[in-house]
């Protein structure tokens, strides 16, 4: 295997390149492991070690004794309940999470006390209530992690084991057979939401017979997403004790901050309810990272500074009008501007690709993987045509035998190189890769552990580089590695009390069995008020016995659970009126707004029309080298302040708020360069959000006393809350998207000079209540990734915002550093 010396010089950038600000060694960790679960059953135990498996590691055996010693009590409980004729409690039992590194056997921790329930149940089934016979749930969230775990548990051969995927591509034939005969059913939550709960009734063998329900990748279940896989699940239980069981959930977590935490809120229990196993006990070879930033073009052409790209190669240097880029420093306003990271990142894979290195390179967008793969695959054929062919792109879209082909090939080591959206970052097994490449922040600490524990998995030393893009965010973790490495990781946000997740879910549980007020607990301390408004709109009934669904509709259908709360639009191929997709009502006028490139399962389409009324939009195949992006401008009212915290003569408030929204233009951006091709005004209605902000109100004595003159509050204000969005993602687990902002010298509201920072989502995920609790540490990483940025007046690696609808006027950099020290002058300490 390479040495990681080796491996530093395929990147080919010599000895000491200016663009690595920091190398971290993360050590070579050795195995621990512990003897097996006395409690195992033989055939399982046989099935592993056959396998290869002579020894669990100790996580593994601590967590699966957890979950067994859980499910345990809880059998008894349940026997005890049905002996006394009494219901069972959906709040009762004890849970456990494990969460611990990418690679570390997380599925042998739950697959152990799962797959034992299951044989001894079938080898000693019993009959009616004394039934012995066990059931396994396994939830993920994604189709292609199911397949890969049912193929997993299959392999080992476990007698009495019917294991099958209950989703969305499950034929009708077949739905049937599972519900009566499977006992490892793998599932995902919009299944279980639409297919499973409202339809208990026919799951009733198999929910009654419920020992363990898996959550895998609990830490991606965040933000509004989060909050209905919240409510879900705690209408699984729910359901669950209607039949008489109480099972066990096992939450398998990347690292996080505080899982039992997090676990207990997304099952609506307590946190004494969870026990976390977190130390990690598994091997990994050493991991060399570099953080690396990409110059500003205009050193890159004064310094005559080379890209990575062989010297041998006649390929054009990006940013000299290759690939569509303009002159270097042709930002928005005349602001410098970094090499991309995409094109960084794919000269990286070229030149490790040409040493036979294999490696990964992940990048966010399904479009950033197709382009950084073909890019590669362009300059190999100018230094080494051999292996051309060895490059591809990976991501979500492809057709299961495609995408299970593609990762035979990666295992293999048939594709030398992949660049991948997340969809490898998850349990998918794919191992023995020497480096991997990190094109932009994948968005949390968990993500991006995830990503380069995929090099050195099978034990060697490694290679991982964390490419910044251009954006506050990466700018401030580039230059502050402590952040990355020595801190605790993020906690997972979302907000189960959402009126606008909870309401349609309340819907959801009385169609499933009529709500009675004993039960409203389960649900949260906003259910009553929700409640309420649900039967004065007519959507539910109180009775006296509790609230009933009296509609013909399927109440499941209220609410898309990845979606925004609005309505759906249907996407409709111009040509043939076929329909290609759908998309959320929210999201319409940034994405389907006429004129835009819009994509989707990879295929890059024009927008012809969007026709609100009808919901309906328009759309034409294209192959374009550019994309879009929208502008907008904003309008922010306060409809109620729930907090406050005194920061001095400053307020920071957290409360509702009404934004006002208005889609303006759109700027044509080259794919390869981010470079702004040009920009086109729009004519499109106003669009409102209900949500949640937290916001400051600054007095301009402050603002004086910190050195910053009237003419420029504006600048300073917009500048201070461009970075301060780029910067929340370091603290809360979203992406700068999922969130908004808005500045102004003199609000109407406060009448003061005000940076509002809001949710982007009806009714608030949970992201700006978060941002309100650690504000000091939040704008103390504002101003960091400010000062961290060598430009001189600003640009996007620290106050410019890619969707600004002022197109980023005015801005002041030396004003925003001004006005963020003097808030942190007068600022608290946070209590979270």
């Amino acid at each position: 295997m390479p040495q990681t010396d080796l491996l530093l010089r395929a990147l080919n950038r010599g000895d000491d390149p200016p663009e690595v600000v920091h190398t971290r060694v993360l050590p070579e960790r050795a195995a621990v492991t512990a003897a097996w679960p006395e409690w195992l059953h033989p055939s399982v135990k046989d099935a592993f070690v056959s396998l290869g498996v002579p020894q669990p590691y100790r996580h593994q055996a601590q967590a699966a004794d957890a979950a067994h010693s859980a499910a345990a009590t809880a059998a008894e409980y349940t026997a005890e309940r049905h002996a006394r004729g009494r219901p069972v409690s959906p709040k009762s039992g004890d849970h456990v999470i494990i969460s611990t590194g990418t690679a570390s056997g997380k599925s042998l921790a739950y697959q152990l006390p799962a797959l034992d329930a299951i044989v001894r149940g079938a080898l000693e089934p019993g009959t009616g209530l004394r039934s012995q016979e066990a059931t396994v749930l396994y939830l993920s969230p994604t189709k292609a992690l199911a397949a890969d775990q049912l193929a997993s548990i299959r392999s080992l051969g476990v007698p009495g084991l019917r294991a099958d995927t209950y989703d969305g591509d499950t034929e009708f034939g077949e739905r049937s057979w599972i519900r009566d005969h499977s006992n490892f059913v793998l599932c995902n939550p919009d299944m279980l939401h639409a297919g499973v709960l409202p339809n208990h009734e026919r799951w009733a063998r198999f929910l009654r017979r419920l020992r363990y329900v898996i959550v895998d990748e609990a830490h991606g279940y965040r933000g509004v997403f989060g909050a209905h896989v919240s409510m879900i699940l705690r209408r699984l239980r729910r359901v669950c004790a209607v039949h008489g069981s109480a099972p066990t959930f096992i939450g398998a977590s990347a690292t996080s901050a505080s899982p039992a935490e997090s676990f207990s809120r997304l099952l609506g229990v307590e946190a004494t309810q969870v026990r976390a196993v977190e130390r990690d006990d598994s091997p990994h070879g050493s991991v060399q990272v570099l953080l690396w930033e990409p110059l500003l073009e205009d050193r890159v052409a004064q310094d005559g500074l080379a890209p990575g790209v062989p010297a041998s190669a006649d390929v054009p240097v990006p940013g000299s009008g290759f690939n569509g880029a303009g002159p270097a420093g042709s930002g928005e306003n005349g602001a410098p501007r970094r090499r991309s990271a995409l094109s960084e990142t794919a000269e990286m894979l070229t030149d490790l690709v040409a040493e036979r290195i294999r490696t990964i390179a992940f990048i966010k967008s399904r479009r950033g993987a197709e382009t950084m793969a073909a890019q590669a695959q362009d300059y190999l054929q100018e230094i080494d045509p051999a292996v051309a062919h060895r490059v591809c792109a990976y991501r979500s879209g492809y057709h299961p035998e495609e995408r299970r082909e593609l990762e035979r090939q990666v295992r293999s080591g048939e594709m030398l190189g992949v660049a991948s959206t997340p969809a490898l970052e998850l349990g998918i097994d794919v191992a023995g890769l020497d480096a991997v490449l990190v094109a932009g922040w994948p968005g949390t600490r968990a993500s991006f552990f995830q990503q380069i524990g995929r090099a050195g998995r099978a034990g060697q030393d490694s290679l991982a580089v964390f490419v910044a893009s251009d954006d506050p965010l990466d700018t401030y973790l580039a230059h502050h590695p402590r952040d990355i490495f020595d801190v605790t990781v993020e906690a997972t946000v979302f907000d189960p009390n959402n009126p606008y997740v909870l309401a349609p879910h309340l819907c959801s549980a009385a169609a499933e069995k009529p709500l009675r007020p004993e039960e409203l607990s389960l649900f949260g301390p906003a259910t009553p008020e929700v409640l309420e408004s649900l039967v004065q709109a007519g959507h539910l009934r109180r009775r006296p016995t509790g609230w009933f669904w009296t509609h013909p509709e399927s109440a499941a259908d209220l609410v898309d659970i990845r979606g925004d709360g609005g309505h759906r639009l249907q996407i409709i191929e111009a040509e043939t009126g076929g329909i290609i997709g759908t998309m959320e009502s929210g999201q319409s006028h940034y994405q389907a707004h006429p004129g835009a490139i819009y994509v989707h399962q990879g295929k890059t389409w024009h927008v012809e029309r969007l026709d609100e009324q009808d919901r309906t939009v328009l759309v034409s195949r294209v192959h374009p080298n550019y994309y879009t992006q929208a502008r907008d401008i904003t309008e922010v009212s306060v409809l109620e302040t729930e907090d406050t915290r005194d920061w001095g003569p400053v307020t920071l408030h957290r409360g509702l708020v009404r934004v006002r929204t208005q889609v303006v233009s759109f700027q044509r951006k080259a794919v390869a360069t981010n470079d702004v091709i040009d920009e086109e005004p729009l004519e499109l209605e106003a669009q409102e959000l209900v949500t949640r902000a937290v916001w400051w109100t600054i007095p301009t004595t402050v603002l004086a006393g910190a050195g910053v003159t009237e003419p420029d509050i504006p600048g300073s204000l917009h500048a201070a809350e461009h970075a301060a969005i780029g910067l929340l993602p370091l603290v809360a687990t979203c992406d700068r998207w999922d969130i908004g902002g808005l500045s102004t010298a003199l609000h109407v509201d406060t009448e003061m000079p005000t940076i509002f920072v809001y949710d982007g989502y009806p009714g608030g995920a949970g992201f700006a209540e978060h941002g309100f609790r650690v504000a000091t540490r939040w704008l103390r990483a504002t101003l960091e990734a400010i000062l961290a940025c060598e430009c001189e007046t600003g640009c996007p690696s620290c106050v410019q915002s890619p969707k600004c609808g002022n197109k980023n006027n005015p801005l002041s950099k030396a004003g925003a550093i001004s006005l963020l020290r003097g808030l942190l002058d007068t600022a608290d300490e946070d209590a979270a």
